[in-house]
């Protein structure tokens, strides 16, 4: 990426103010100049969202923000929905043109593109779409604004931090209930019901995901929570989160069920301190695999690199997976605003497995959690 695309610009808002979605364009606007690009496409999706506050529906429909350093947004939407668009947070701040059916939404929109320019898409774009642009105007080029831009939503500003932050707390509250509960004797499917429900009770509008992975489920890092029943003796990796007001929630902790074995405490010790060493190294400026690789020299020098099977982090804010990206060969740099996941994990295959998740804000001075429940080893009936 260039050295443009890596830059930070100071984001927009305030911890009370809400979102600043006109700043949001502006910074868009020349973060896109800045990398090269003639503009940005952004379609229905989290992007859109964050820019503007406007939740389409998604359908075969082209929906199309268009920013370009100099001139004033367009958004290009199905008529029918243009009085939706036109009621949108930052609509103030955009020029709203709708299309009819009948009509070829992608011929309106050709004219508003540089003919020999290249665009930034957004991530989630329908290969429908972008197809379709191709046809229509074949001098344009594309690239996906993780490549391209991966910088635009990864600083979050002080209302932001804030909203991940309440996510977070709701998090651990469900956590601290959960464990609460009996475990030994019921299936996994029914904790992870449990966790949906405390993440609901708890102000999420949103669950992503609630993975229970008890016992050899345990060394599968994304199990689907199943019809296995838990047993006395198992180690049950919980990772869960969502949405509340708009921001994620993203926490793994791992349980025992009954009193756990000497291996099974000296893994959990080691995932720990890898966490923890992880943590310590979240400065400004220190690389993203910077990150990684402290958590996979605790992990290695305990000897179970090879048990270590995912990187060590992403990034989260309007949605639970965002960049950056804490994984060998991303050079990006920390920057005070950065929110993401620092979740190292051990798998045994066919016997346990343990990770522990925390988000964390990059600050100033180092790095601040946003999960705040005990890391220690949780003893669960």
């Amino acid at each position: 990426m260039s050295d443009a695309a890596a830059s930070a610009p100071t984001p927009p808002g305030g911890p009370k103010g809400g979102p600043a979605y006109a700043a949001r364009l502006e910074r868009a606007a020349v973060a896109a100049a800045d990398s090269g690009l003639a503009g940005l496409i952004v379609t229905p999706g989290p992007d859109l969202d964050w820019l503007t506050g406007y939740r389409p529906p998604v359908t075969e429909r082209l929906t199309a923000l268009l920013i370009a350093q100099g001139t004033r947004p367009r958004l290009l939407v199905p008529a029918l929905e243009r009085p939706d668009a036109e009621r949108a947070p930052a609509a103030r701040s955009l020029s709203v043109t709708g299309w009819s059916d009948g009509q070829d939404p992608y011929a309106a929109l050709a004219p508003l593109l540089d003919p020999k320019g290249r665009y930034g898409v957004s991530d989630n774009a329908w290969a429908l779409h972008v197809l379709a642009l191709q046809r229509t105007c074949p001098g344009v080029s594309y690239g996906a604004f993780t490549e391209v831009m991966p910088m635009l939503r990864a600083v979050k500003d002080a209302y932001e931090v804030e909203r991940l932050a309440a996510a977070g707390a709701a998090a651990d509250a469900a956590y601290e209930q959960v464990v609460g509960l009996r475990f030994a004797g019921r299936r996994e499917c029914e904790v992870a019901a449990d966790l949906a429900r405390l993440l609901r009770e708890h102000g999420h509008s949103q669950v992503d995901f609630t993975i229970v992975g008890s016992g050899p489920n345990g060394a599968n890092p994304h199990h689907d929570a199943g019809d296995r029943v838990i047993e006395d003796g198992d180690m049950v990796v919980m990772d869960f989160g969502g949405l509340k007001d708009g921001y994620g929630s993203d926490t793994t902790r791992t349980v025992h069920v009954g009193e756990p074995t000497a291996e099974e405490r000296k893994v959990h010790d080691v995932v720990r301190e890898a966490q923890q060493a992880a943590f310590e190294a979240v400065r400004p400026g220190v690389a993203c695999q910077e990150i990684d690789r402290v958590a996979r020299q605790v992990i290695r020098g305990a000897g179970y690199g090879e048990y270590f099977i995912h990187r060590t982090g992403h990034g989260i804010g309007v949605t639970t997976h965002e960049p950056p990206y804490l994984v060998e060969g991303e050079h990006l740099p920390l920057v005070p605003g950065m929110c993401f996941s620092i979740e190292p994990g051990i798998y045994l295959p066919g016997r346990f497995g343990v990770r522990i998740e925390d988000i964390v804000v990059c600050t100033d001075s180092g790095g601040r959690r946003l999960n705040n429940t005990s890391h220690g080893m949780r003893v669960v009936a």
